[in-house]
């Protein structure tokens, strides 16, 4: 499992790169896709639609299961990663650069994992 150091995490697996105070990118970790397996659809929210820390904004599907994606923030997606919506692929691949949206506006957070401490909560929640 890969974890980045210049990241923040969430305990349902998205991972979190702020660009400023009000902005950031949302993706899924790698230990997410390991566990889910070869995603094979995404499932993006449009742009322009508001989200809400902790709340359902995207989910993925793999041959496996259809998972929900839990956005992290409060605000508004600006922007969306339409590279994954013909190659869900890419999430499998690297992780850590196919990210899900951009975040504007944001007014609320989650409470975030570092590195360090999402690598302890995966460890603990595998045992």
């Amino acid at each position: 499992m890969k974890v980045l150091g210049d990241l923040v995490y969430t305990k349902t697996h998205e991972w979190v790169k702020f660009e400023d105070e009000t902005t950031a990118l949302v993706g899924l970790t790698d230990h997410a896709q390991q566990s889910l397996g070869e995603l094979v659809f995404v499932n993006l929210p449009e742009e322009g639609d508001e989200t809400t820390a902790g709340e359902v904004f995207a989910d993925v599907e793999s041959v496996k299961a259809v998972s929900d994606v839990y956005c992290p923030v409060t605000g508004v997606v600006s922007e969306i990663n339409e590279e994954l919506l013909d190659a869900p692929e890419k999430i499998n691949e690297a992780p850590y650069e196919a990210w899900f949206a951009r975040i504007t506006d944001i007014t609320d957070k989650e409470e975030f994992l570092s590195p360090g401490e999402y690598e302890e909560f995966v460890k603990n929640e595998n045992e």
